[in-house]
């Protein structure tokens, strides 16, 4: 294999045997001519890729996709039903805190316990030993057997044994969830730093989130099989794009619950003598390579406009200062309402922020089919300088703010470049909202 290799799974299929009644498995191992009395059952179907040292990779996918079992068989928890797994560096695997610990034994002694099973001496140990019960804060209970720990300090000392072992390859199946709120941000500043020194991980979490601000790529498993592989934010919106279109079938049954009314919000109620700057005879044409578009065909996005306060069209913006977001969208059916909302996101798909008329209490009326409907909206961009993707999608709200269908989405509709507006003035962090300032001078001899 590869040096540069840490992770190469070829063909890998894992099959279980389901038994209708419990009964069968008997009658299946005594039967004269072998019938076969169960359905196979693939956990894992044909799975290949492969990946590289100190690459960080996520992976996503329903419940029962087959994400812990593809990890198992990595670790050697699980043996493949047919295809090959060749690892090159040593694991510590995240995947069930604590198991192999016993509950008769100190933690401490669970401590030496597990280092025996991952393949450390006890003089190896002896070094680690005092950072893994710093680490885990658990006090004096670490010398208490593990029977007497809460829930909370048994996951505390079970990532703490696992993470300290100084691994080539680390494996997390949503492990960062333990402990309290403290605990999770040691576990996660742990985390990067074992990345940054070029530990190879994988990462399993159902929170997109999470997979876009830690991986560098991902994969998709669905129904046992590998669905896609490559870069984290293409692969994440690919299956967020799958999970919203199955939202869509799920909801077209459901009778809308919603009260259209008139309102005078400023948002709502933007001056009628605004131009419509944005042109409304173009549907756009987006870069495959770069955008991903989806949506049921009931509204369709043709353009968008940003505009500076005196209505000038921009291409660059300025931090903290007001914009207006003119969209054009033609309705393909008449609906009672919609929503439509937009979004700025990094360039690693993490999502900084987000407007809808929804979230401001805003309904809007009634649309006849072909109507080509413009909506301006006036917002503030407090985001730090760099460049960003602008998304749009346009919704129709079952119930509002809960369980919307989606009619048009357009995901990196075009990059959009953000300026500090001076040289000598920046963000410290990524947001920023300004503030009033009081200074007043005590007269302490008062």
């Amino acid at each position: 294999m590869n040096e540069n290799i840490a992770i190469k799974v070829e063909n890998l299929t894992k099959i279980y045997h389901l038994y209708g009644n419990p009964k069968d498995m008997l009658k299946e191992l005594v039967h004269p001519f072998r019938k076969k009395y169960h359905h196979d059952y693939y956990a894992l179907n044909d799975v290949s890729f492969e990946i590289k040292k100190g690459e960080t990779v996520g992976i996503i996918g329903k419940n029962g996709a087959g994400k812990s079992t593809l990890l198992k068989m990595i670790t050697g928890v699980l043996t493949p039903t047919f295809g090959n797994i060749t690892v090159n560096g040593k694991i510590a695997s995240l995947l069930e805190l604590g198991a192999g610990f016993n509950p008769e034994m100190s933690g401490y002694d669970n401590i030496y316990l597990n280092g025996t099973i991952m393949g450390f001496s006890k003089e190896e140990m002896d070094l680690r030993v005092d950072a893994i019960i710093e680490f885990a804060d658990i006090g004096e209970f670490v010398y208490q057997p593990v029977k007497s720990y809460s829930s909370g300090m048994f996951a505390r000392l079970a990532f703490s044994v696992a993470i300290n072992v100084e691994p080539d390859i680390l494996i997390v199946d949503e492990a960062l969830s333990v402990g309290d709120m403290l605990f999770q941000v040691k576990c996660m500043a742990k985390m990067r730093s074992m990345m940054e020194s070029g530990v190879t991980v994988l990462f399993v979490s159902h929170d997109t989130h999470s997979i876009k601000m830690l991986c560098n790529k991902a994969i998709w498993i669905q129904n046992g099989n590998l669905l896609e592989y490559g870069d984290v934010g293409l692969v994440v919106n690919k299956y967020l794009e799958k999970e919203h279109l199955m939202i869509n079938d799920t909801l077209s049954n459901v009778t809308p619950n919603i009260c259209v009314s008139d309102t005078d919000n400023e948002l709502f109620n933007l001056s009628l003598d605004i131009p419509i700057l944005v042109e409304t005879n173009i549907q756009k044409e987006i870069d495959s390579s770069i955008s991903q578009r989806y949506g049921d065909g009931r509204a369709t996005i043709l353009n968008v406009e940003i505009l500076d306060t005196n209505f000038k069209p921009v291409v660059e913006l300025l931090s903290n200062n007001k914009y207006y977001v003119q969209i054009a969208i033609r309705f393909n059916t008449k609906l009672p309402t919609f929503v439509l909302g937009f979004s700025l996101s990094s360039l690693d798909g993490i999502q900084q922020l987000s407007w809808a008329n929804a979230q401001d209490g805003i309904i809007f009326p009634s649309v006849e089919e072909d109507n080509i409907i413009v909506v301006t909206t006036k917002i503030n961009v407090p985001i730090k300088e760099g460049i960003y993707n602008l998304s749009i999608g346009v919704e129709f709200p079952v119930v509002l703010n809960q369980e919307h269908q989606y009619l048009d989405v357009i995901m990196n509709y075009k990059p959009i470049k953000i300026n500090f507006e001076s040289q000598n003035k920046g963000f410290s962090s990524m947001f920023y909202v300004t503030g009033q300032y009081s200074m007043q001078i005590k007269d302490m001899n008062a």
